[in-house]
């Protein structure tokens, strides 16, 4: 039996990213197209280990609910691969937005993840539209923007393979992950506007030395206390994410890029409950005052073993 061989989904984040969403067009082409696809995702991520085996580069390709339809892949889907809905709060929402490709580039040396996403585009757009392209990149000691370091919760060693990866409840896509991602708009003049004491309060974190806040003092509604979750054991449920900032100074456009690879979507949704519609209902994320999500999309990431069978 084939050893499975996961997409590069709990590599650590690093230096700089590109993520690429791409809607796919009705063409004679498309499926041919995405076979090419398949093996140029897999070529890449051989040829940059090989060039430059210290670089931490990769390419993961994800693909939506409609998507997978569309080009006839397996069935039945993943089992919970589906277009996601949004998640309305009394003040916030979790909009959802089209998306059918999404790829995740990322190294250390960005020459290497431009010169991917070049190949990628030149093959994708006879067939496809690019519908959104980011620039992430390392900010100081791995912080967002708005100055709190992002990710301190990240599952750490085998945790990160239990928590992103699907095991033997889905059998049929056994190594393959949930793709959850959303663009996020920082309103940076409101944000500079608290106090160092009032951020901290919105995050549950010390901004200097991102130390959590004891829940004694901790407010119901920051991000900290709503974003980290519990089973109905009491267990606790976690996610890879590798959110990653991005910003135009000159146009004021400052942001961070969600993205949250997991084992099971329904993770993924209850954290998104509680920060939208809030634990209790209306208690939710304050830090959604100050960040908005403009897009929310749902992807599906096949093995290495599968995008080997897709392309022929």
């Amino acid at each position: 039996m084939n050893t499975i061989e996961s997409q590069n989904v709990t590599d650590y984040p690093n230096s700089n990213t590109i993520f690429m969403v791409w809607k796919l067009k009705d063409s004679p082409q498309l499926k041919d197209i995405f076979q090419e696809l398949c093996a140029l995702v897999l070529n890449l991520n051989n040829s940059v280990f090989n060039r430059f085996p210290d670089s931490r580069a990769s390419c993961v390709m994800g693909i939506g609910a409609d998507a997978w339809r569309k080009l006839e892949l397996p069935t039945p889907l993943p089992k919970e691969l589906i277009n996601f809905e949004e998640i309305k709060g009394i003040k916030h929402t979790a909009v959802s937005t089209p998306g059918d490709l999404h790829f995740h580039l990322r190294a250390d040396n960005k020459s290497l993840i431009f010169d991917m996403a070049i190949e990628i585009s030149k093959l994708l757009s006879s067939v496809a539209e690019s519908i959104l392209e980011i620039h992430g990149f390392k900010y100081w000691d791995a912080r967002s923007i708005l100055g709190f370091v992002d990710g301190t919760e990240n599952p750490h060693g085998d945790d990160r393979d239990y928590f992103a990866k699907i095991g033997d409840e889905d059998l049929q896509y056994k190594g393959g992950s949930y793709l959850f991602v959303q663009k996020y708009l920082h309103n940076m003049n409101a944000w500079k506007g608290l106090s160092t004491e009032d951020q901290e309060k919105v995050i549950g974190r010390s901004k200097e030395n991102d130390i959590e806040m004891s829940d004694d003092v901790k407010p119901s509604n920051s991000h900290i206390a709503l974003a980290n979750i519990e089973g109905e054991n009491g267990e606790e449920l976690k996610i890879v994410r590798d959110n990653m900032p991005f910003g135009n100074p000159s146009t004021n456009e400052f942001g961070t890029y969600f993205i949250a690879y997991s084992s099971t979507f329904t993770t993924t949704k209850k954290m998104l409950t509680h920060m939208f519609i809030g634990d209790p209902p209306g208690n939710y994320d304050r830090i959604l005052d100050f960040s908005t999500a403009v897009t929310g999309t749902l992807f599906f990431v096949p093995t290495r073993n599968m995008l080997d069978e897709f392309s022929g």
